[in-house]
């Protein structure tokens, strides 16, 4: 099993062995976790600071917060550290994976791997900026206001508040990937177009079931769900198939 190691080694003919990818796949993760380590002790730092921003949004609708146990704000802030870490180092991660496999890649597959990363960051960066600025002051706005009038105090584990948020903002950077997923299974002739022409109508419905199981039980958090999710789909289906009119062309020419 060769491969070729880089441009300079293939013009000399020179070709790296099994080994040889393992000591470089070694070194690369050596650099990652190097990199993650610093990167989320740095975080250290920031990190009451991070939190106060998350606890911020909540504050605005009357949220007070408590810890239930002594350490559970200082796991929130090692928490917070970690992910602060894998943010800052996620693109140097990206390119490693890139360098490890791009002398194996032919021309096309390079570039649709390199458009995958960098709008696949796009697209999920964007999923948490729409969580931020307009489904979470929705959904804290309702669930807090289920309380209103009742004789009960809300005071909210800072753990599972944040919890909460985290976990909102990786399922709508999740959902925003769509359009990349659909394109990288297009492109590698796993998905069709017509299939997801043919099955809008059974994807639609099961968006508004996702869309309810995510979201609280009022009919407007689960409609300001289900709409971008419709409209990511539609986006897929339009760039597939621009792409794949592309690649009908290409192979005519071939051909």
């Amino acid at each position: 099993m060769k491969r070729k190691k880089t441009k300079e080694n293939s013009q000399k003919g020179q070709t790296m062995t099994l080994t040889g990818h393992l000591r470089e796949l070694r070194n690369r993760l050596v650099i990652c976790i190097v990199c993650l380590i610093a990167s989320s002790l740095a975080g250290l730092h920031y990190a009451p600071n991070l939190v106060d921003m998350l606890t911020d949004i909540g504050k605005e609708y009357g949220y007070t917060y408590v810890f239930i146990a002594p350490q559970e704000l200082l796991m929130q802030y090692f928490s917070i550290a970690l992910l602060a870490g894998v943010c800052v180092t996620f693109p140097m991660i990206l390119y490693h994976i890139w360098a490890f496999v791009q002398p194996g890649l032919q021309k096309n597959e390079n570039v649709l791997f390199l458009s995958a990363i960098f709008f696949g960051l796009i697209c999920f960066i964007g999923g948490i900026v729409f969580a931020y600025k307009i489904m979470l002051p929705f959904m804290l706005h309702f669930l807090i206001g289920i309380s209103a009038g009742s004789e009960i105090t809300a005071s909210i584990s800072v753990q599972n508040y944040i919890t909460f948020l985290l976990t909102i903002f990786m399922i709508f950077g999740i959902v925003f990937e769509l359009p990349v997923i659909s394109v990288l299974l297009t492109q590698m002739r796993l998905l069709k177009v017509e299939w997801m022409k043919k099955g809008r109508r059974v994807i639609v419905i099961v968006i508004f079931v996702v869309a309810a199981l995510i979201t609280p039980p009022d009919i407007v958090s689960q409609v300001m769900v289900a709409i971008p999710m419709v409209g990511l789909y539609e986006i897929s289906i339009i760039i597939c198939s621009i792409l794949m009119k592309f690649r009908k062309k290409d192979d005519e020419n071939t051909q």
